[in-house]
C-alpha cells in the first residue's frame, strides 16, 4: 500500500445479496475511493451476531453472496483490502482493550442504539454485545490507523465516538497511538425502492443486483406512480414518482423529454417505465455476467478474503504491538 495516500475503512454487515440501495449508497463511492486512498473494506460478520445470534449458519452463506457483489460492482482486491472481520482476531482484542476504559454513559447515548432497541422487534437486545456494538466498530476502525471513514449521515455519531475513544485513550497513556478519524459523509444517490420507500429488504421493496436483466422490466412494472394520476392523459408530477428517480439515475440523457411528456400527459405510466427498465437493464447486464462467472468458482471468494485476512492481519498486528506496549501488556 502506498504510505503517501490516506487510510480509509469502511465495512458492511453480511446479510446477502446487496440491492441498488446498496450500490448507489456506498458501493459505488467504495470503487470509486480505491484508487485514491489505501482501503480497507470488510465483512463485518461479527456485527451482524450482535443482532442475528440466534441464526449464525445463515452467516456464512451471507458473506459470499454480499462479497461476489462487491466484486461484481467493481472492488478489486488488487487495490483494496478485502477481509473477513472475524479472520483479525486483533479487532477483539482491542475491542476487550479498548471496553476497560469507554464509559458506559457513552455506548447508552449513541442514537443509532436507542432507535434500533426500539425498532426492531422479535429479537432480544438486551445483550452486551448489542450495547458494544459501537465500541467494536471504532475498534475496527481504530486498528487500521484509519483517517476517514465513509459513512451516512446517521453513522456520524458512531465517528464522533471513535474520536473520543481515541483521544481518551492518547491522553490517558500519554501518546498518539491513534489519529482521530475524519466522519467521510457519503455522496449517493437517494434509491426509492418498488413502494416508493426508500429501498430496504426490510420493506420487501428491493431490486437486488444480481438480478437477471430480463426480470427488471417486471420488477419495475410493479413500482407504484403518481397516485393522483387517473388516466393516460391526465398531467403526471414527477416529483413525487419512483419511476422517474430511476430515470434520475439511469436515463439522465433523456431525463427532460420524459419529464415534460409526464407533465402533459402525453405518456403513460406503463409506457415510462417501459422506457426506464432499458437503461436499467443496460446497466446491470455486465455486472449480472460478471457474477456469473464468479458463481462458478467456488473458491475465488474464500481466496480473496483468505488474502486481504493475511494483509490486514500484518497492519492490526502492528498497531496492538503499540497498544500493548503503552498498556503495559507486552
Amino acid at each position: 500500500m502506498s504510505v503517501t495516500k490516506k487510510i480509509i475503512l469502511s465495512g458492511m454487515r453480511p446479510t446477502g445479496k446487496l440491492h441498488l440501495g446498496n450500490l448507489f449508497g456506498a458501493l459505488e463511492n467504495w470503487v470509486k475511493m480505491q484508487d485514491q486512498y489505501n482501503c480497507y473494506y470488510c465483512v463485518a460478520d461479527w456485527h451482524a451476531l450482535t443482532t442475528d445470534y440466534e441464526n449464525p449458519p445463515q452467516i456464512g452463506e451471507n458473506i459470499r453472496e454480499m462479497v461476489i457483489d462487491w466484486i461484481s460492482c467493481g472492488i478489486e482486491p488488487e487495490k483494496a483490502v478485502v477481509f473477513k472481520q472475524s479472520d483479525v482476531k486483533e479487532h477483539a482484542e482491542l475491542h476487550l482493550l479498548l471496553s476497560m476504559l469507554a464509559p458506559l454513559s457513552w455506548l447508552e447515548r449513541v442514537p443509532t442504539y436507542k432507535e434500533q432497541l426500539n425498532q426492531i422487534q422479535g429479537k432480544n437486545l438486551s445483550t452486551y454485545g448489542f450495547l458494544g456494538y459501537p465500541l467494536l466498530q471504532a475498534a475496527d476502525i481504530l486498528i487500521y490507523k484509519a483517517n476517514a471513514v465513509p459513512v451516512g449521515e446517521d453513522q456520524s455519531p458512531h465517528i464522533e465516538l471513535t474520536r473520543e475513544i481515541a483521544r481518551r485513550f492518547n491522553f490517558l497513556y500519554d501518546t498518539k497511538v491513534f489519529p482521530e478519524p475524519e466522519t467521510m459523509l457519503n455522496i449517493y444517490k437517494t434509491v426509492p425502492g418498488l413502494d416508493n420507500r426508500k429501498m430496504s429488504k426490510s420493506y420487501d421493496n428491493i431490486i437486488e443486483i444480481s438480478t437477471p436483466p430480463e426480470e427488471i422490466p417486471a420488477k419495475i412494472r410493479m413500482m407504484i406512480t403518481d397516485p393522483g394520476r387517473a388516466k393516460k392523459s391526465d398531467p403526471g408530477n414527477p416529483d413525487i414518482c419512483s419511476v422517474f428517480a430511476f430515470h434520475r439515475i439511469f436515463n439522465e440523457d433523456k431525463l427532460g423529454e420524459v419529464e415534460l411528456s409526464c407533465r402533459k400527459g402525453e405518456i403513460g405510466c406503463v409506457q415510462c417505465k417501459g422506457i426506464v427498465s432499458v437503461p436499467v437493464q443496460e446497466f446491470l447486464a455486465p455486472v449480472y455476467e460478471k457474477r456469473r462467472k464468479l458463481e462458478q468458482d467456488p473458491r475465488l471468494i474464500e481466496e480473496i478474503l483468505e488474502a486481504g485476512g493475511k494483509k490486514a492481519r500484518v497492519a492490526a498486528g502492528e498497531t496492538m504491538e503499540e497498544v500493548r506496549r503503552v498498556m503495559g501488556l507486552r
